[in-house]
């Protein structure tokens, strides 16, 4: 059996990356190279750069730049590189986009102000101005639980009527809200999620955005692929050996902290430095993960 195949513009195996410092705290953009290529090794087709897990928050322009430079220039043409331009600063976000654009990202991931808690007029508004300051494909960020603001269905509505706004990335939480917003707008959703990826793509997503994607994005790309084959019972079982890493980099809800410490763990990694105010995984949250990581074979 076979379905009919879905867009993606985006993608359908996308990474949230970490980005690398060295100890210093300083950008490693040789790391930062080294691990987008693995991802890509491994089955990712699209790579979301400083996005939260990329600590975006952390991370200057000047950085930003050269890290999607960088690593447009290492796996360019072999994955979509997304450029997160989130920013509670209407003007800073722009500036982002247009620096993504500039240095060659294939597209970007754009949410609504953070902290601020706009009205649903002033997200449209802000997301528009950062659309258009570019020529780029726009995938959309609804995570409420950083931002503070949903995307309702009516803002979704009038954002889905630009030519380039083509998907959301969900992380809401709620898929059966999510597949109404799919059915309402048309706009391609890929699941923000890694505990519901699965039920994403049982539902009609295109993809995943994931950031247990560092060390399975192999079977990722096999879940995605036994959807597309209308195989759910096999997909079933490949998400569920997909648990345990899941559980191991999401379960303390500090993604790019695990993420990080997975990498090093396996050797990606010279280095899991974080700037505050993320700080590293406690002794107890290190030992968990590594036990894991030598149960599933990667260390």
């Amino acid at each position: 059996m076979t379905t009919t195949p879905l867009a993606r513009n985006f993608g359908s195996v996308g990474v949230a990356m970490v980005t690398p410092f060295h100890e210093d705290g300083s950008l490693d953009i040789d790391a930062a190279v080294r691990v987008a290529t693995k991802l890509v090794d491994d089955g990712c087709d699209a790579i979301i750069l400083s996005g939260t897990t990329g600590e975006s928050p952390t991370t200057h322009q000047p950085e930003k730049d050269e890290l999607t430079e960088e690593v447009v220039k290492a796996i360019g043409g072999r994955a979509k590189i997304i450029a997160g331009a989130g920013s509670n600063d209407t003007a800073h976000a722009v500036r982002i986009a247009e620096g993504a654009q500039r240095c060659g990202a294939d597209g970007l991931l754009v949410l609504a102000p953070y902290y601020n808690r706009p009205s649903q007029e002033g997200v449209y508004q802000h997301i528009l101005a950062v659309t258009n300051s570019v020529d780029l494909p726009v995938m959309l960020y609804d995570i409420p639980g950083r931002t503070g603001v949903k995307l309702e269905l009516d803002t979704l509505k009038r954002l889905a009527e630009h030519e380039r706004v083509l998907a959301v990335k969900d992380a809401t939480g709620d898929v059966a809200a999510g597949f109404l917003k799919m059915q309402e707008t048309g706009l391609e959703y890929y699941s923000g999620d890694d505990s519901l990826n699965f039920a994403w793509l049982a539902h009609g997503a295109s993809g995943v955005v994931s950031v247990a994607g560092h060390v399975m994005a192999s079977s990722l790309r096999r879940l995605v692929q036994k959807v597309d084959a209308g195989d759910l019972p096999a997909a079933r079982a490949e998400f569920t050996s997909q648990l345990p890493l899941i559980q191991a980099i999401m379960g303390t809800g500090q993604g790019a902290v695990m993420a990080k410490e997975a990498l090093k763990l396996m050797g990606v990694l010279d280095s899991a430095t974080l700037r505050l105010p993320l700080v590293g995984a406690s002794r107890s949250e290190l030992a968990a993960l590594a036990e894991t990581l030598r149960a599933e074979g990667l260390m």
